[in-house]
């Protein structure tokens, strides 16, 4: 079973909201879990050969550690913050279709694959996601114009976690 039936397994089994799955061909049993609050999955893979199997590698969203602001300063955020998200609205998300390490690059000695204010037509490349020793391309599912990239050069990023905004207009 390559990576990609994998990964595909794997958002089949988020999206159905089934609480485990269990898989097994060849030499190969796959078993995935998600919690009961769906910020959780578990995925094992054991090889059937009596070797040792492998540990669950167990996802978990990143929460930022960030000091709790004052009273005098949360009015202002939350009006931030709202007025932000209504500007983010009209623009569309690219999500992260596995879980990895997220690259901008192709290679360190390369330039990024885009930049905030590029447009990007349906297809392109947008960057890269190193998974289990694979470097997977994520393609642009819409044209348009980079508006944010939302995550770091050389994050670990999570299955549907957001990348970029795109301005579709």
């Amino acid at each position: 079973m390559d990576l990609k039936e994998i990964q595909n397994l794997i958002k089949f089994v988020a999206k159905s909201g089934a609480s485990e799955v269990k898989l097994e061909t060849g030499d190969v049993k796959i078993t995935i879990r998600t919690g009961s609050d769906e910020k959780e999955t578990i995925v094992q893979q054991v090889p059937m050969g009596g070797q040792m199997p492998q540990m669950p590698a167990q996802v978990q969203p990143q929460q930022p550690h960030a000091p709790a602001p004052s009273q005098e300063e949360s009015a202002p955020q939350q009006k931030e913050s709202k007025s932000a998200a209504e500007d983010d609205s009209k623009y569309i998300t690219v999500k992260s279709p596995i879980i990895g390490t997220f690259y901008r690059k192709p290679s360190p000695d390369k330039p990024t694959f885009v930049e905030v204010g590029d447009s990007v037509k349906e297809g392109d490349v947008l960057c890269v996601i190193e998974a289990m020793k694979l470097f997977n391309e994520i393609e642009s599912e819409v044209s348009g114009k980079i508006v944010k990239v939302l995550v770091d050069d050389a994050s670990p990023v999570e299955f549907d976690q957001p990348l970029f905004l795109v301005d579709p207009s």
